[in-house]
């Protein structure tokens, strides 16, 4: 891998073919990999469980003139195996195969102490963070594994790798994420053709960066779009061998 993968400037046939899947795929960070994605040439589909932002990222991709997006909406929090396999089965009938998979949705739930936080609280920010990205990459694995060259990202945050105070529930799911990368990126190498990485967008001008830090000044941080130069590179094949590495989307300061 270059030692600047951020400067990483994508071929415009990148993702041509690709059929690429994008969970929280109708705001934030999501929404804008899904249109990155698709200007590269992917055919996305677009998951989330509000409709409506699916459909203006739906037809955002269609005025853009870029492959015909799908949608698919599912409520992560709820969602159980069996909703799953429904989704394998509908991307099997309808692509065939999947080359792209990438893990964005979260929720942030209340930053409080460990000692104050509501268990019914916990359960939901780890059911979305954390379960929901084992069941769906679990039931996804066999259409990945019928691509000749696919890419699982999981989405990562500094609270992740190194605890700190308050963020509770959210650091935890997103400690228990980089252990399902390194787990799966282990049991799959040097045995398939799909690779597995993690992906810390860093802080980033988003509407849960603002939940965070409401006295932050927006301005400060990168728009989505500024830091998506990694996700393309993960996506493609150029990215071929890179596997088990937990990535920073922005370089280090």
């Amino acid at each position: 891998m270059s030692d600047t993968p951020h400067l990483y400037q994508a071929p415009d046939d990148l993702l041509t073919g690709r059929i690429i899947l994008v969970t929280g795929a109708g705001d934030g960070i999501g929404r804008c990999a899904a249109i990155t994605f698709a200007a590269y040439g992917a055919t996305v589909i677009l998951v989330g469980k509000t409709i409506e932002k699916l459909e203006a990222v739906y037809d955002e991709i269609e005025h853009a003139g870029y492959p015909q997006a799908a949608i698919y909406p599912i409520h992560l929090g709820g969602a159980v195996m069996k909703d799953y396999h429904d989704l394998h089965d509908t991307l099997e009938q309808e692509f065939g195969q999947l080359d792209g998979l990438l893990h964005n949705a979260s929720i942030l739930g209340d930053r409080k102490p460990i000692a104050q936080t509501d268990s019914e609280e916990w359960l939901e920010v780890m059911q979305i963070n954390a379960n929901a990205p084992f069941m769906m990459t679990q039931a996804l694995l066999p259409l990945m594994e019928k691509s000749p060259d696919a890419s699982i990202i999981f989405t990562a945050s500094s609270v992740g790798r190194k605890g700190r105070a308050y963020w509770g529930p959210y650091a935890i799911s997103k400690f228990a994420t980089e252990g399902l990368m390194e787990t799966l990126a282990d049991e799959l190498a040097n045995t398939s053709n799909i690779r597995v990485n993690s992906l810390n967008p860093g802080a980033t001008n988003t509407g849960m960066r603002h939940t965070a830090y409401p006295a932050e000044d927006p301005s400060v941080n990168p728009l989505p779009k500024e830091i998506m130069p990694l996700y393309l590179y993960l996506m493609g094949a150029d990215s071929q061998g890179i596997n088990g590495q937990a990535l920073d989307a922005q370089p280090k300061s």
